[in-house]
Formats: structure tokens, sequence, C-alpha cells
């Protein structure tokens, strides 16, 4: 059987390589003379995977090692019985340390406490829902906007015109789809209050780029953090220079949530073949650069919280590498930017970190649990 692979995929081999032969290639160049006689066909999000693409190949199973599936035609995969699998909520728990990473970046440019803002996030699945949990846990005004949900649950949402008149911190993690593309446009923009903090790290389209360009150019008093972009992996250059924090589609890029992603995908084709999963994830995961921290009593836990999620992951080196390739031809930029997603060095997560207090703090006891960090 040949198989073939996003080159970006980490532990092919070791998931995949006992299946058959496994071709690797860059995402962006998948196309049906590189499928060749493939039945199984591995990607992430920069491949665009339909009927143009898949239509009289030999592909039986495709697998996307993201939480997204707007690259992936679904309609398309029923109708010609193609089986199929996404890894949701494999890099869920990356995301929410990007989120905590630029709203310290922004609190330290702003001088405003955390704890003062209101936040809102808008999506509340495998990512958003996490991050709410994180938040709430750290004791924090949280409002949340999910229509889905809230059509089928009821509960404590809030309308998305609520969230942006109430909040002056918005996160986006909804997926794209017709009802969420230009969810933020221009009208929304001049919505939010003054001094507002804007994170994307959903998808490029579900914010009106150039609406945002032209807000900021004009002057607004908006803070932005950007991972997703759209048109990528050209970016709009003008729109990174006006963004406090600038990121080439990374926010889900830990070591733990790439594993994951293939791990689940794997999974997902033992089932989809009826073959015994003889490989497990446990058996792969490499050890931990920063294995524990301990904590005085007497630290304050506002430092404590910027100095634990700044120990395993800092965004403003990815911003700062980013900004270095925003030059040059339209060629060059969007090589740099696939090539900053190629060789991203590693990075694990906040949860897997083993944190000691030398006392007793029920302070920092919350900050420990709200990130998912261990106690010891």
């Amino acid at each position: 059987m040949r198989i073939v692979a996003d080159e970006n995929i980490p532990l092919l081999d070791a998931f995949f390589a006992g299946f058959g032969e496994i071709r690797r290639c860059a995402g962006r160049a998948i196309d049906r003379d590189v499928l060749g006689d493939a039945e199984v066909l591995l990607v992430r999000s920069v491949t665009r995977v339909d009927r143009a693409l898949l239509e009289g190949s030999s592909v039986r199973f495709v697998g996307t090692c993201t939480i997204g599936t707007d690259h992936l035609d679904l309609d398309y995969f029923h109708e010609a019985g193609i089986a199929w699998s996404s890894a949701p909520g494999c890099n869920a728990r990356g995301v929410v340390d990007y989120v905590l990473g630029c709203l310290l970046a922004m609190a330290e440019t702003s001088g405003s406490p955390l704890s003062q803002r209101r936040y809102g996030v808008v999506g509340a699945g495998q990512v958003g829902g996490r991050l709410v949990h994180v938040l709430r846990g750290l004791g924090w005004s949280v409002q949340v906007c999910d229509p889905p949900r809230q059509a089928r649950e009821g509960g404590d949402f809030v309308e998305l015109e609520t969230l942006l008149r109430d909040c002056d911190v918005i996160s986006l993690h909804t997926p794209l789809d017709p009802s969420t593309r230009h969810l933020i446009d221009a009208e929304r923009l001049k919505r939010l209050q003054p001094g507002t903090w804007l994170i994307n790290a959903s998808r490029g389209a579900v914010v009106d780029n150039a609406a945002l360009r032209q807000h900021l150019q004009q002057g607004a008093d908006l803070q932005v953090a950007l991972d997703v972009w759209e048109g990528e992996p050209l970016v709009d250059s003008e729109l990174a220079a006006l963004c406090q924090l600038a990121t080439p589609h990374i926010a889900g890029y830990s070591l733990e949530g790439k594993l994951r992603g293939t791990a689940q995908i794997y999974q997902a084709y033992c089932a989809a073949s009826g073959q015994a999963e003889t490989v497990s994830l446990a058996d792969l995961q490499p050890e931990t650069w920063l294995d524990q921290l301990t904590l005085s009593a007497v630290t304050p836990p506002d430092w404590a919280l910027n100095m634990l999620c700044r120990a395993v992951y800092d965004p403003r080196r990815d911003d700062a590498d980013f900004r270095r390739t925003l030059q040059g031809s339209e060629t060059q930029r969007r090589s740099a930017f696939d090539a900053l997603r190629k060789h991203y060095l590693p990075r694990r997560e906040i949860d897997g970190l083993k944190v000691a207090i030398n006392g007793e703090s029920e302070a920092l006891q919350q900050v420990i649990d709200a990130l998912g960090a261990t106690r010891l």
C-alpha cells in the first residue's frame, strides 16, 4: 500500500511505516500527480482535499492532523465513500498557551492588570472551552459566545453583540464556515471598546483583514494579536506591522499537539481498516527540557503566572522570527512563511509542568490548578 503524507507530520514512520510505503512531500505541492496510486492521504491544513484532487484516485482514507476541517470536502468524501478523520482537540492546549502568552505580552505593554480585564471568548469548542476553563480558574471575568452550543445546550452563553459591548479582551476560536467568515467585520470593529485587545488564533478569514488594517491605520485604540491570516502563506505585511503580535499560524504548534495529531489519525485509520493498534504515543513522547519548578509560598501570584507561562512558551520569539520574513518579493515571503512552520523549534505545553511550593499558599495553588500544571 502507498501512503502520501505532508512532510511536516511528525512520527510518520513510527505510526504508519508498518502499513506500506510512505511518500512525503510539501503540503501545498500535493496534487493528482503526487497521489498516483496512493490509498491513504495524510495532510495538514495547507492542503485542499476535494473532488478535484481525489476523483478517480485510489485514495480510500484521508486523515488531517488538525482540529479544523474547512480544507476538506466532507460532502464529496461521503458521496465517494472515502473514510476520513480529523484530530479534534489535538493542539487545543497549545493554542491556550499561545493566548496566555499574548495576554501577558499585551499586559506588559499596556500596564493593564490581567485580573481587571473582561474576557470574551468566541467559540467554546475544544480550544475555546479549555481557554474559558483556565481564565475562570484564575478568577477572571469571562463571557462566552457559541451559538451552536447555546442552541443545543442552553446555559450561560451571550450573544456576540453583547460580548463585544461588554468585554475588552476578545479571543476568537471558531471554525471557518459561511456563518463565521468575516464574523469580525468593519462594523463590528467599530463597536469594540477603546483599549480592546483582539486575538485571532482560529482561521484568518474569521476577521476581515482588509477592514482590520484600515481600522488600525485610522488610529483605532486596539491592540491585535494575529496568528492566522487571509491569503496564507502570503500575509498582508502592512497589517502585520500594525499588530502587537504577529505569528505564522503556529498557535497550536506545541510538540505534544503535533504528536497527538498523528496518533489520533493513526488510531482512526486502524479503526477504519479493521487493524489492531500496535503503536502507543506514550512510548514515543520525548523527555521535556524543563521538568519542574519550585516556588516560595511568598511568591506573588501575578509573578508566578507570568513566570510559569513564559518558562514554557513566549510568543514574542515567534513574533520576532515572523517579522524578519515580511520583506522581499511575494515568492520569498510565501516561502519564508512555510519555512517557519516547517522548521519550528520544539515547544512543550504548560500542563506538562510540575510545580512545587515551599510552604502553603492558596493563591499560588489557584494559579497552578488553573494552568493545569501538576502540584508536587
